[in-house]
């Protein structure tokens, strides 16, 4: 059987897979990726600064987009919220070098715990920034999620400084979600393009002051590590687009899993009981949280189509 004949069979056997399976498919092919990402990350970070690697990230980033601006010509570029999209850029490089650094200093599963945090950020900032409402249930989810991270944070010893980083960083992701949200009218690629633009410049002007020449077998693997960030991020959007995110969303959660595994095989990294412990509540609330949304959003989608 020749190449193409096996790869056909394969994309029709895809095809009569339930929506819900090869969204969870692509999740978790995304956490792969992820996974693989934080790997070589945390490789390249013991000579390598953390400053480096997230300059790298962005800027391989940037590439990878460059066929669909090129495609899409100035209309790509156009933004309706030029300032936000500064600001944006500004606050998701701020979150790209905190996660670097935490996943450098921090065990791979405690840097990919602390980042779900995001989810915990978001409900305050949406309800004071975009005046969404946060029902008791919500409220209550986000206050049980932080009592995790202060389990994980071990407030009545030395905290690490690479966590209350990875905290920063979680909550400039959620700040980034926000952005997103307010900048409805532009498109996806006018998103990254801004993102790529702005993220290179604030990344690489911190990454001069510590720049290391990568070797050239540092520099392939710097490139694997783009390869692989942008692997995970369109695996995620397509498993969004494939599945209801009420059903999918679960299967984002085997980051902290393959995340576990992997520190432990190849760092040697053996999490304590109350980082599993920290870590399991920080996972259940923020999942509840995205179910919550997920679900009400479906009853507000629903109630428009009864309206109309």
């Amino acid at each position: 059987m020749s190449v193409a004949s096996q790869r056909e069979r394969a994309a029709a056997y895809w095809v009569t897979l339930p929506p819900n399976v090869r969204g969870a498919l692509w999740l978790l092919l995304s956490a792969t990726c992820f996974t693989a990402m934080a790997v070589l990350a945390k490789t390249l970070g013991d000579r390598l600064d953390s400053l480096q690697l997230a300059f790298f990230r962005m800027f391989i980033a940037l590439l990878v987009i460059v066929p669909f601006l090129i495609r899409g010509g100035m209309a790509s570029i156009k933004t309706h919220y030029p300032l936000l999209q500064i600001a944006r850029g500004v606050v998701g490089s701020t979150a790209m070098m905190c996660g670097f650094y935490a996943l450098v200093h921090l065990p791979l599963a405690d840097a990919l715990a602390y980042n779900f945090t995001k989810a915990l950020f978001v409900v305050p900032l949406a309800y004071f920034i975009l005046k969404e409402p946060a029902g008791p249930r919500r409220i209550g989810a986000v206050l049980i999620g932080f009592v995790g991270v202060l389990v994980m944070l071990r407030p009545t010893v030395e905290i690490d400084p690479a966590a209350l980083v990875a905290l920063a960083g979680a909550l400039c992701v959620a700040m980034a979600t926000i952005f997103v949200k307010i900048v409805v009218k532009d498109a996806p690629v006018t998103l990254m393009f801004y993102t790529g633009v702005v993220g290179t410049v604030v990344a690489g002007i911190p990454a001069a002051f510590v720049w290391i020449t990568p070797t050239w077998n540092e520099m392939g693997l710097l490139v694997l590590m783009g390869v692989f960030a942008a692997g995970a991020h369109n695996c995620f959007i397509r498993g969004y687009r494939e599945g209801d995110a009420s059903a999918i969303v679960p299967f984002d959660y085997s980051r902290l899993v393959f995340a576990a595994i992997a520190g432990f095989l190849i760092f040697g990294d053996v999490p304590d009981w109350l980082t599993i412990a920290g870590a399991v509540i920080i996972v259940a609330t923020t999942l509840y949280i995205a179910r919550r949304e997920a679900v009400e959003a479906k009853a507000r989608r629903a109630a428009a189509q009864d309206i109309s």
